[in-house]
Parts: C-alpha cells; structure tokens; sequence
C-alpha cells in the first residue's frame, strides 16, 4: 500500500512538472528578450523551413540589430523598489534573519525574475550550513526546478502538491539522508556514484544551460533528487475526525524514498513562499510579457532605419555595359563599388558613364513611427520619463519632478504590492521557522527540525531497505 502511493505522489509530481512545460518555455523567451537575445524567435523562411528570425533578418541582407528597451525597463523598476526598501528600512528587522541570507540582494533578484516570468519562489527552511552553522536560510528557487499542482487561489490556499528539483553530488546525497549510519551512508554513496558518473568536482560553464531541464536527470556529476510535499489527509485514533497536515518526501527519480516526514515549521506548511501573476483563472502573465511585441517591432524599424541610411547613403549604380571593362567582373565592380576608397575600371568609350542614383529623406516616415512606437513602449509599460530620472520640464523643479515620479509609480503599484504580499508570506515563515532555533537542528540537514514517531521511521527505513537492509526505528 505504501509502495503505491509514493508511486503516485512521484507521478503526480512528475504530471505537475510536466505541465508547467508551456510556462518554463514563455519564460526562457521573456528572459531572452530581457537580456538582449531578442531575434531568437523560430520562424519560417520563404522554403518553409524552421529558421532563426535573426537568421532570416541576416539572409536577406540587413543585419540584426537590437535596441534593447526591455533591460532598460527592468532596471528602473528593481532600482525602484530597492529605493523604496531602503527607505522603509524593510531589512532592518534582526529576526528576519536579513544579513545573513542577504535578503535584499535575493528579493531584488527575485523582482526580477517575477517581471521576467510572473514567478516569485522562494524557499524558507532551517539547516546547518558552512560557516555558519544552523540557522534559518532563504533560497530563491527558479520555476526552471519548480512545480505545483494548478491553482488559481492567489494566496496559494488550494496549493495540494508542490516541491522542486534538487541536484546534489554523491557526498552531498550521502551526508543528507545517511542519519550517520555508517553502512547507510556507505550504501548511498555507492548507489549515488553510479548515478552520478563518480564523485570528482563537475566540470561546469558559468551560465547553465537551461535548455536541456529534465525531470529525472540532472547535469553530469550530480544525482536528481526530488522533494515533493503533499497535503495529506489521515483518520484519527478514534475512527472519528480525519485531520489533514503536509507531509514531505525526499525521493528519486526511480522512486527510491530517502526520507519523509511531517511538516516541522511553526506553520505547518510547505516550505515554499509562491506567488504567481496575476492567477487569473490559473494563469501566469509577467510584466514583460506585456512588452515584447513592441519591443520586437521597434527592433524592426531600426533595422528598416539602417536600411534605408545605407541605401541613401550609397544609392544605386547605373553601370552602361558598354563601359564594363573584361579585366573585372560584375561582382568585382559592386564589391569596389562598396568601397569609400574604391577604383573602378571603365572602358571610356562613348559619353555615358557610371552614375549613382541615390534618393533623400526616405526614412522621414520611418522616424516617426519609430517615434511613435517608444511613445507606445513607455504607455504600456507605465514606467515614464520622470521614473527613469528625466525630467520632462526642467523649470518646474524638485517638488514637480517628485509628484511626476509618485504619479509614475502609481502605474506600477498592483505589481510592487503584489511582490509585497510574497515578502510577507516570505517573512512570516522566517519568523515561524525561526522559532526553532533553540532545538538542536536536524540530523539530516535541509530540513527545519523534523520529527516523526517510530512508526513512520519504520516505514522510511522499508522503503530504503534495498539500500540498507535496515530495520532500525529509531533516529540516532
């Protein structure tokens, strides 16, 4: 019975990651967009084949530039709110354990993963970890390593499954879940190494690539460990009330369950702070994503631009073939042609030679819907001049620019108070979890003091006896 119903927590886990698929997609996208890789889009080209649109763009002739406003509106808005949180002096609380998790660098990062992706995650549990011992630490954790069941309530109420990816070397998995059991750890260590391909430090870029995400293999060198927490029901002794409570499983990806045990935070949650936005019905839209078309058109328009600069710039030349001469070809002649120091050979015969036709002042139209279209970026950004430091009349003073700034901010208020509410949630699971301290941390670090009752370690122990051939019930 137990067999089956990990297999199912495992399944569901693997379902749920699944399909978060279309929403890991349109995040790798905005976050190309974000961070200028903006002709990266798949289109078809005149044959029907599947081609780079920067590709297509370079084919016909006309290079691929960027004007990337994107980054540029990400900036402002992180450099905003980390404005605003200083003044409020949100990180000055010592209970939040903000100095030493380095809060205000994760939630600036984390802002800006929620613009790109509409994601904000984070993960708050209580471990020992080198220098500082045990203590309450915060992660941000990537929705690339997510996933949760749908849900649409956005203060996560009907959240039932969720968890994340881990990946661990062989050393890391055995000193995790080997509870200082000499064979366990030996066991663990022996099996971790198969999967991993042997102990030694990976070999790694400093990006990660994050095209090749899979839910059972991690990168080479490390093991794919899965935490999944799940809201579990189970009936009372006395047959009457039925209580519900979450419960967590370390397990991988063949199913092998290393560990489980009750939620031990003051909360009695998941570990987990989520938010997604805006949820409506279920669905995620990032702020970004309300840019990347206009961004994508003004790319286009300075391409045209450039276009149109070179051509009026060299325009077109009429060549008489009477007075192309044999010792150059026509591609010879266009390539000189090119040239500002070009020398071009002619036959001289006759009273007609050479001429350019070049044509002026074509792009005037172009400009100005160029114009047009920065004018539109900034409206449906809601991010304008005087929140970008430009003041739009330098006569009016410090008093107006402020009131133009506070107006401006206004446009962006559903989306700083939104990532408030993350950080409160964030906040009052460091202060529950922080709770604890005084209790000696937990035998297998990564969890925030577990415990659980010689029955349920019977059970883990069961269903890791293909490793440890142990019965032991009793945590050392």
């Amino acid at each position: 019975m137990t067999d089956n119903i990990e297999k199912h927590v495992l399944e569901a886990a693997r379902d749920a990651y699944a399909a978060q698929g279309d929403l890991r997609r349109r995040r790798m996208r905005y976050k190309r967009f974000t961070y200028g890789d903006q002709w990266g889009d798949i289109v078809r080209d005149s044959r029907g084949a599947l081609v780079r649109e920067g590709d297509l763009m370079a084919a016909g002739g006309r290079p691929p530039l960027t004007n990337n406003l994107i980054r540029r509106l990400v900036k402002t808005i992180v450099g905003r709110w980390r404005t605003m949180a200083v003044e409020s002096r949100r990180y000055d609380a010592p209970a939040l354990y903000a100095r030493l998790n380095s809060l205000a660098e994760l939630d600036a990062r984390m802002l800006e993963e929620f613009l790109i992706s509409g994601c904000a995650i984070q993960r708050v549990s209580r471990e020992n970890r080198v220098p500082a011992g045990s203590a309450v630490w915060v992660d941000n954790v990537s929705p690339r390593d997510f996933f949760v069941n749908a849900f649409s309530d956005p203060r996560g109420h009907d959240i039932r499954l969720v968890g994340m990816l881990h990946e661990m070397t062989p050393v890391e998995l055995a000193a995790r879940f080997g509870r200082k059991d000499r064979l366990r750890m030996a066991a663990l260590l022996q099996r971790a190494r198969a999967i991993a391909g042997g102990d030694g430090i990976p070999a790694e870029p400093l990006v990660r690539d994050s095209s090749g995400e899979d839910f059972a293999r991690a990168r080479s060198g490390y093991c794919r460990v899965i935490e999944i927490w799940t809201l579990d029901s189970a009936v009372a002794p006395s047959g009457v009330d039925i209580s519900m409570g979450w419960h967590c499983r370390w397990m991988l990806p063949d199913g092998t369950l290393l560990d489980q045990y009750h939620s031990p935070f003051g909360h009695g949650s998941h570990p987990f702070a989520v938010k997604f936005y805006p949820l409506t019905d279920g669905e995620v839209h990032s702020f970004v994503e309300d840019v990347v078309e206009q961004q994508k058109y003004i790319n286009r328009l300075v391409v045209l631009i450039d276009k149109m600069m070179g051509a009026s710039a060299k325009g077109v030349l009429l060549f008489p073939m009477a007075q192309k001469s044999p010792l150059v070809s026509w591609e010879e002649i266009a390539e000189r042609w090119s040239r500002t120091d070009g020398v071009i050979p002619v036959m001289g015969r006759g009273e007609t030679l050479p001429t350019q036709i070049a044509g002026t002042g074509a792009d005037a139209g172009a400009h100005r819907l160029l114009s047009l279209e920065l004018k539109l970026f900034e409206d449906v950004s809601g991010v304008s001049n005087a929140l970008l430091g430009q003041s739009s009349n330098a006569a009016g003073g410090a008093g107006l620019f402020d009131a133009q700034v506070r107006n401006s901010t206004i446009a962006l208020a559903d989306i700083f108070d939104t990532f408030e509410s993350f950080l409160s949630d964030r906040d009052r699971r460091i202060l529950l979890c922080g709770q604890s301290d005084s209790t000696p941390a937990a035998t297998l670090p990564g969890k925030c003091t577990p415990t659980r009752d010689a029955a349920e370690e019977k059970c883990t122990t069961a269903r890791v006896g293909d490793i440890t051939n142990s019965t032991r019930t009793t945590r050392p």
